[in-house]
């Protein structure tokens, strides 16, 4: 269950270099990620997966996106190996959304959001932001159909 608070995290806009394009133009989640160029593996997996039209539909949704470093930093061989394995990454790529625009003011302590693909993301805020023990490195990137979060790890459901 969501819950507003006035909690902002100005500390993460610091991140700039994660910064999103401007999303005047009203792209939706898919597009503003291709945009910005730091999302080429979070893409591909996408694609991989047949995910494209959905994360392209009305939403809301909010999606935390792992950066390509994220990526790069899983053990050798585990982005190829995902790819031939469509059920599972299809499965971790769901994790990675909630139906819904969940802004950084609406997290608290402790809450908890269900994922797209049922299991539920844990987040805490003291000493910054994280969600499943995962920072938060940049929040609230509005796109036309939901948010982005930039998130340093990629998230792996139970």
């Amino acid at each position: 269950m969501l819950r507003t608070t006035a909690l902002a995290f100005a500390a993460t806009t610091a991140f700039s270099s994660y910064a999103l394009a401007d999303n005047h133009g009203g792209m939706d989640i898919v597009d503003t990620a291709v945009a910005n160029g730091s999302f080429t593996t979070l893409v591909a997996a996408v694609e991989a997966a047949g995910l494209v039209d959905t994360l392209k539909g009305e939403g809301p949704f909010t999606v935390f996106a792992p950066t390509d470093e994220a990526f790069a930093a899983l053990p050798e061989g585990t982005v190829e190996a995902l790819l031939q394995d469509i059920p599972t990454l299809t499965g971790i790529l769901t994790y990675h959304v909630v139906p819904g625009a969940v802004m950084a003011g609406d997290l608290t302590e402790g809450m908890t959001a269900a994922t797209v693909n049922g299991q539920e993301l844990t987040f805490t805020l003291d000493g910054g932001a994280q969600v499943n023990g995962v920072n938060i490195v940049m929040t609230d990137i509005e796109a036309s159909n939901g948010v982005i979060h930039v998130i340093d790890a990629v998230l792996m459901p139970e």
